[in-house]
């Protein structure tokens, strides 16, 4: 996890995302992404020098109206002395019966993300880390491009006004290579996905795209996400690349 820790505290320090006092809800889907973001946010706090709280928030989407079996998330999070709160949606249920949507990943997120926000509220938190890794960052820069025609991304650090949430990505630094790794060398017990889209989604087709562009040409992934730190292209450029003020000529 050493290598984890580093890239979580170059975002933390970088982006300003966790200050003293912070309660933080963590998002765990269950993926190898998630637990190690809420296993590297309880080690931070030995040493990063930041008093900060944290609490696991898992969504149960129920997917062909089944409950998911999160026992092993809430058995982790009873082992490093974590509150977890599980709930129980139809997501799975109006997303793909109901709805019946062709898109259904931007329904579900929607959904996903309401239910989420709500629950850091009721625990009393005032921020929520998501488990974005640093490829998401380049495939979401590159589909809103082709897919939206607009430049653009998530922020690494993201104000709700209508909640009085913040939204933290602490992984955004790290690969997802170091965060697969991480999750074996350490046995955190993946939750596959049950999800019917799983694998058929434009971020997959997105990630295979990426994936051959950099073997053709190596370090093409980095130079993008490069050019959107240099650019501070919605706030990636953090302290070392601060936002400049136009000047007058």
């Amino acid at each position: 996890m050493q290598k984890i820790l580093g890239y979580m505290r170059k975002a933390i320090q970088e982006f300003d995302l966790i200050q003293d006092g912070d309660k933080i809800a963590v998002g765990v889907s269950g993926g190898k992404d998630s637990l190690v973001l809420l296993k590297g946010l309880f080690m931070l706090k030995r040493f990063i020098g930041i008093d900060y709280d944290i609490a696991a928030v898992t969504l149960d989407p129920r997917f062909g109206g089944v409950d998911g079996d999160y026992s092993s998330v809430e058995k982790m999070c009873a082992e490093m002395g974590i509150e977890f709160k599980l709930i129980r949606t139809d997501i799975g249920e109006i997303v793909f019966n109901v709805r019946k949507e062709t898109n259904p990943c931007s329904l579900c997120a929607r959904m996903r993300r309401g239910a989420l926000h709500d629950a850091a509220k009721e625990l009393g938190c005032n921020k929520i880390a998501l488990g974005h890794n640093y490829e998401d960052v380049v495939e979401t820069f590159i589909m809103n491009l082709f897919n939206e025609g607009r430049i653009g991304c998530f922020s690494p650090k993201s104000y709700l006004s209508r909640k009085d949430l913040t939204l933290i990505r602490p992984l955004v630094f790290a690969p997802e290579k170091q965060i697969k790794s991480a999750a074996n060398r350490n046995g955190l017990e993946v939750v596959k996905s049950k999800c019917p889209a799983d694998g058929h989604t434009s971020r997959e087709k997105t990630k295979q795209f990426l994936a051959e562009r950099d073997k053709l040409d190596k370090g093409f992934s980095d130079r993008i996400f490069g050019a959107m730190r240099r650019a501070n292209i919605d706030r990636w450029g953090g302290k070392e690349f601060p936002s400049k003020e136009p000047q007058e000529k």
